[in-house]
């Protein structure tokens, strides 16, 4: 599980859960002396203590919505990425990017962002991938990998591009969400998220907890809270994913732009990264000739 990763909110919740049971069926104290000596008190109801594991309907709820964007041969949605950063005075500062992403399996994909920080957009029309700064007008071209995982791959460790909902767009989504999963339980139904219906679903691996709500006809993601355990400010990020959009017929010029014709090429690398030598760039598949 790369992503996901449930909040300080999540735990709260889960408590409240398990201990309401108990606190609902304690009796109330007996403070009339009328009341009989032999009287014994209403028994009280337990909870069982919380034991980690994979619950068999949490994994079924995680298994249908994979298959159900597996099954979709394109797709297009909405990303709102909410995370806090530390500030100064103590309490996390919160930023947000959105994100509209467009896929098309086995091997397009455009993500256009704006947000908190610099706006950006980057294309892999199954040949080139290609990563564009609008404000900047700069360009970085690098050959594509033949799928999208690999492209994703390629674009984190070459150029440290990462986008938060990897694990919804990758070619086997239980696969990436199951990988290092100790913990998986089914917390109940919510109908706030996108005036839907969705399940909660809490998981857990060494590195990450989050929460996700899953539309209950649908078996869409909806929303995601995730904490990265090792994080000792326990930092919260949120996923709001929205207007899906499958199947849909996708224009033949949609994984990429005429904007990079005219713009300055840089190299397609890591930012922390200094080569001793750049050649020369790769053409942007928007600037080649027929």
């Amino acid at each position: 599980m790369r992503m996901w990763i449930p909040g300080q909110m999540t735990i709260v919740v889960l408590g409240a859960l398990l201990a309401a049971p108990a606190v609902m069926g304690q009796s109330a104290p007996q403070t009339s002396k009328a009341a009989p000596k032999t009287a014994k008190s209403a028994p009280q109801n337990t909870v069982a203590p919380f034991e980690p594991g994979l619950q068999p309907k949490a994994i079924e709820i995680l298994k249908a919505m994979s298959a159900r964007l597996v099954a979709a041969k394109s797709m297009a949605f909405t990303a709102v990425v909410s995370y806090e950063g530390p500030s100064l005075l103590g309490p996390p500062l919160i930023y947000s990017t959105k994100s509209e992403v467009t896929i098309q399996r086995p091997d397009k994909f455009k993500v256009i962002t704006v947000g908190d920080g610099p706006a950006s957009e980057f294309y892999d029309d199954g040949t080139h991938m290609m990563a564009y700064a609008p404000k900047e007008n700069l360009l970085a071209v690098a050959d594509a990998p033949p799928t999208i995982d690999a492209a994703l791959q390629a674009a984190y460790q070459n150029a440290a591009i990462y986008f938060p909902f990897t694990d919804v767009i990758v070619a086997d989504p239980y696969k990436d969400l199951s990988d290092g999963l100790t913990t998986a339980f089914y917390i109940g139904q919510s109908t706030v998220v996108e005036n839907t219906t969705t399940d909660m679903v809490a998981l857990a691996s060494k590195d990450v907890f989050a929460q996700v709500w899953i539309g209950a006809e649908d078996k869409l993601p909806r929303r995601l809270y995730a904490v990265y355990l090792n994080d000792p400010a326990r930092l919260r990020h949120v996923l709001e994913l929205s207007n899906w959009e499958l199947n849909k017929q996708v224009p033949a010029d949609a994984f990429g732009t005429p904007k990079a014709a005219g713009a300055a090429h840089i190299a397609f690398r890591r930012p922390d990264v200094i080569p001793a030598a750049i050649g020369k760039p790769p053409v942007a598949p928007a600037t080649r000739t027929q």
